[in-house]
């Protein structure tokens, strides 16, 4: 785990580094890393472990691929959990970054001359502690994905031991590994609170910040459209096919016009089962991520209620939940919606605390209250504005973690079983034949690749207020905040900046 986050934290900032560059030179990112960091994020543990042993330990034969004996042993693992976790953590950093840049004492530093790199390095600093609720989260959620990396790897840890006990319906060894987690998740979240309290200490104490909010039009981009309609065209196709036809003369036929994504084990056409699993895997993880994005939003508006909660709740990953579910109820199809829904929520609500911290901080929200704003205005002009689109960015960039997890908890069995072809279970039936029909593992995985890009374009274009929606009414308050006739802000810039 310890190796995997400095894995994850290199690839978070190689994730962020374009937006960095550009911010310190003076320029705001405009198009921010999108498709490589959420295809990337949308890899399951499970697949980029196997493709890694496969790859550079068997065929390259540069590291060892099972056991655990060293140093050596420990490279691919750490590497198999910690590319994906980063990826997201980037994403997340790279989305507050611009607004950061954008803030006055930016503008200002880079006017006097001081240094870009310093520059990048203090707006770093204003959005890290944004992110620090959830680095609890991200922490214990490593053991999540090994689980299946340990599995993978043979190496006699804790997620194959919480496994196994799981399977047994071992109830006192997954209780043991369950306070071990909650013990591990309150220190990492009471450092996170310290560390951002250092971080921000004097200002949210002085209320001197800037809001982050931007209310900028969104960006346009045809990318969504065009992962959307190569999803939605996979899905169709896969629908006129017939998922459960065996045909043993076909066994492991690699893509063709008869099988374009190919055949598995028992002679069955990939495309239908993926088209067909496509139903109930994204029906279940839009379902779970709006749910997740409800509750977390209104639990994270009250922070005082909720926190010891997300505490907890952080503390369990989605794998452990459904180990949990399995051992207590013994398994079945509802147990990874239900493990997944139970915890899906804490780092929204976490995220949602935090940038509720900052924002009732900020020196505009004192001067509404000092005109005479009631609380229902301030919720409904100020904090939501500022909170939603970040927090539902942050949603819409875990629809594929919450896909994977479900694909993760039928990777180990503890969901669908056969003959569905949920795609954790189409990866988890084809991965003994990634070596010799690699085609029977990629076409699932490359539908969540897909997922995850399009997930990520999608959220670069929420935002709030909807440009063109402004009511009559706030047409004068807008006008007045715009300064002189014809003068606006510039893009990326917040109103109170300008």
């Amino acid at each position: 785990m310890a190796a995997a986050l400095a894995v994850a934290v290199a690839t978070a900032a190689a994730v962020c580094a374009r937006t960095l560059r550009r911010g310190a030179r003076g320029g705001l990112a405009g198009r921010r890393a999108g498709g490589a960091a959420a295809m990337l994020a949308a890899l399951p543990e499970f697949l980029t472990a196997s493709v890694l042993a496969t790859v550079v330990g068997v065929q390259l034969g540069w590291l060892p691929a099972l056991g655990w004996y060293g140093p050596r042993w420990l490279v691919l693992p750490a590497l198999a959990i910690g590319l994906p976790t980063g990826a997201l953590l980037g994403r997340m950093l790279d989305d507050a970054l611009p607004g950061a840049f954008a803030e006055p004492w930016a503008r200002a530093a880079a006017a006097r001359g001081i240094p870009g790199r310093r520059i990048a390095r203090h707006a770093l600093r204003r959005c890290v502690p944004g992110l620090l609720p959830n680095l609890g989260l991200f922490v214990v959620g490593l053991t999540g994905g090994a689980v299946a990396v340990e599995q993978i790897f043979d190496i006699p840890g804790l997620g194959r031991l919480t496994l196994d006990a799981a399977i047994a319906q071992d109830l006192p060894v997954l209780q043991a590994g369950t306070l071990a987690l909650v013990a591990l998740a309150a220190a990492v979240g009471g450092l996170s609170r310290l560390a951002g309290r250092a971080l921000l200490g004097p200002a949210l104490r002085d209320g001197a910040l800037v809001s982050l909010h931007r209310t900028t039009a969104p960006e346009r981009s045809t990318l969504p459209l065009l992962y959307g309609a190569l999803l939605l065209g996979v899905i169709a196709l896969g629908l006129a096919r017939d998922p459960l036809a065996l045909d043993t003369a076909a066994r492991l036929e690699p893509p063709s016009w008869a099988h374009p994504f190919g055949t598995d084990a028992l002679g069955r056409d990939l495309l239908a089962r993926v088209g067909h699993g496509a139903l109930t895997t994204l029906a279940l993880a839009l379902a779970v991520s709006a749910a997740a994005l409800l509750a977390g939003v209104v639990l994270g508006l009250v922070p005082r209620l909720s926190a010891a909660l997300v505490d907890t709740v952080n503390a369990v990953p989605a794998v452990l939940a459904g180990l949990l579910v399995t051992g207590v109820t013994g398994g079945g199809p509802a147990t990874p919606p239900l493990a997944v829904a139970a915890v899906a929520w804490a780092p929204l609500a976490a995220h949602t605390s935090a940038l509720l911290r900052q924002e009732l901080a900020t020196t505009h929200l004192a001067a509404t209250r000092a005109l005479g704003a009631g609380q229902p205005h301030v919720l409904r002009r100020a904090l939501l504005p500022a909170v939603l689109p970040p927090v539902t960015r942050h949603a819409l960039l875990r629809l594929p973690s919450v896909a994977l997890a479900l694909a993760s908890l039928g990777f180990l069995g503890l969901g669908a079983q056969p003959p569905s072809p949920e795609w954790g279970l189409l990866l988890a039936e084809n991965h003994p034949y990634a070596e010799r029909a690699p085609w029977a593992v990629l076409a699932p995985a490359a539908m969540l690749a897909v997922l995850g890009a399009l997930a990520v374009t999608a959220a670069d274009g929420v935002r709030w207020p909807w440009p063109g929606r402004t009511r009559r009414g706030d047409r004068t308050f807008s006008a007045a905040r715009q300064g002189p006739a014809g003068h606006r802000p510039a893009v990326g810039v917040p109103e109170e900046a300008g």
